[in-house]
C-alpha cells in the first residue's frame, strides 16, 4: 500500500504574513541557494545531485491572492494557467539549466531566518504523455526551504505534486512519491537576509 504525504501550505490573505523583501528583489537583486538534493523514494532512493535555486524576485501578496483565486475557481488546471504568466527565478536539480520557478514566497522564520516556498511547473516526460500515466496528474513541483540568518539551511522538495485548495486559504500539496526529497547543506549567496 502506498502512503501519500500531504503538506499543507497556509495562506492567510487578510494579514501581512507574506513577507516581501526590500526593493532590492524588485530591482534586479539576485539570490542563489545551492546545496544537495537527496532522493528518498523509488529506485533512485539515496542518490544525490546538485540543487540550485536562483531567485530574481519574490511573488508579491497580490499575485499570491490571484493564484489562490484561480485555484478556487478552476482547481489545479486554472492554477497552472495563472502560474504560466509568472516568473520568479529558476530551479534546477543536477547540472542542467532547470525550469522557471514560477512562484517564490518568503515568510519570516525563527531567529531572523526565512522560510522560502517555491512552486514550479515540471516538465512532463514523453512516456507520461504517450501512455497517460497517473503522474500526469502531478504537474507541479514544490520546495520548502528554511534559511537561517547566516545564510545556511535545509529543506524538502516534491518533484511531482498535486495542489488543492481547502477552506479557501489553505493550499494542500500532495506528493506523487512516498517521501519528499531532502535538500541538505543549503547556502544562500547574493543577498543579505532581509531585516
Amino acid at each position: 500500500m502506498r502512503v501519500k504525504r500531504l503538506f499543507v501550505f497556509l495562506l492567510v490573505l487578510c494579514s501581512a504574513v507574506v513577507f516581501v523583501a526590500p526593493s532590492q528583489s524588485q530591482e534586479g537583486g539576485r539570490e542563489r541557494i545551492t546545496g544537495t538534493f537527496v532522493s528518498m523514494s523509488g529506485r533512485t532512493s539515496g542518490r544525490t545531485r546538485q540543487f540550485t535555486l536562483t531567485i530574481d524576485r519574490y511573488t508579491p501578496p497580490g499575485q499570491v491572492r490571484e493564484l489562490t483565486d484561480s485555484l478556487s475557481r478552476g482547481g489545479q488546471d486554472e492554477l497552472l494557467k495563472t502560474m504560466s504568466g509568472m516568473d520568479a527565478g529558476r530551479i534546477a536539480i543536477g547540472t542542467g539549466v532547470g525550469v522557471p520557478a514560477k512562484v517564490v514566497i518568503v515568510d519570516p522564520w525563527e531567529d531572523g531566518g526565512r522560510k522560502i516556498t517555491v512552486f514550479y511547473e515540471r516538465w512532463l516526460q514523453f512516456f507520461e504523455l504517450r501512455y497517460g500515466t497517473r503522474s500526469r496528474d502531478y504537474p507541479i513541483g514544490y520546495a520548502e526551504i528554511y534559511i537561517d540568518r547566516n545564510g545556511k539551511g535545509q529543506g524538502m522538495m516534491i518533484p511531482a505534486a498535486r495542489v488543492r485548495l481547502k477552506n479557501n486559504n489553505t493550499w494542500e500539496v500532495e506528493d506523487f512519491g512516498t517521501f519528499p526529497a531532502k535538500l541538505m547543506g543549503l547556502r544562500s549567496s547574493g543577498r543579505v537576509v532581509p531585516r
